[in-house]
């Protein structure tokens, strides 16, 4: 058997306002369509990653990355997993032409409502009470991985839920999402390489914008 098929649990650390992470999370969805894959969604923070740092890859001096991602917590602590999916699909689907580069992120209210959720969640963003999970759930994914990677973070549990022998990796980064058959090729792919002994890292030309 090889280790794609005994993989069944996929645990996804994602920060929401990353466009090439969303990419990745469709694949990933179509792929666990493919294989037979369970998604867990945890949530990193770019935020979080860039603190202390002289310059901020994000150029975010105003902090307004934390407020999707507290958000995203709140949703996770008072509705669960499901929620949390239903609301991440949200707000990158734009009901009107455009890519995610051109549109960003969705109206954060607007998102919720669609995602059947109270509206009223959104205050979540302007304050710090989520802080501490978002915390703790991005540490988790930088424990399993280490410090010199960003979103997301993919930790794949091995035979029979052998959370000791897990495989853990950044991405993929894509710029298109292969759906399918495909999608489950590229999860093949993924976990062979990156469940290589000694393997550490795989790199192309740079993406294209996402579309």
């Amino acid at each position: 058997m090889t280790q794609s098929s005994q993989a069944r649990t996929a645990d996804f650390w994602f920060d929401p306002s990353c466009p090439f992470t969303w990419l990745t999370s469709r694949w990933l969805l179509e792929a666990a369509a493919a294989r037979s894959l369970e998604v867990r969604w945890h949530l990193m923070s770019l935020s979080v990653l860039n603190e202390g740092r002289d310059e901020d890859p994000e150029n975010d001096p105003e902090g307004y990355l934390w407020v999707p991602v507290r958000i995203c917590a709140a949703v996770l602590q008072q509705y669960g997993q499901e929620a949390l999916a239903k609301f991440y699909t949200a707000l990158w689907t734009n009901e009107s032409e455009g890519s995610p580069e051109e549109k960003w992120l969705n109206d954060l209210q607007n998102a919720l409502e669609s995602a059947g959720l109270p509206k009223s969640l959104s205050d979540a963003g302007m304050n710090t009470d989520h802080d501490e999970a978002v915390r703790a759930s991005h540490r988790e994914a930088m424990d399993l991985i280490g410090k010199d990677v960003g979103t997301p973070v993919i930790a794949v549990e091995g035979s029979e839920g052998n959370r000791e022998r897990r495989t853990v990796f950044f991405g993929p980064v894509i710029s298109q999402v292969p759906t399918g058959e495909a999608a489950g090729r590229l999860w093949d792919g993924v976990l062979l390489v990156a469940g290589t002994p000694g393997f550490h890292e795989l790199k192309a030309t740079p993406p294209k914008a996402p579309a």
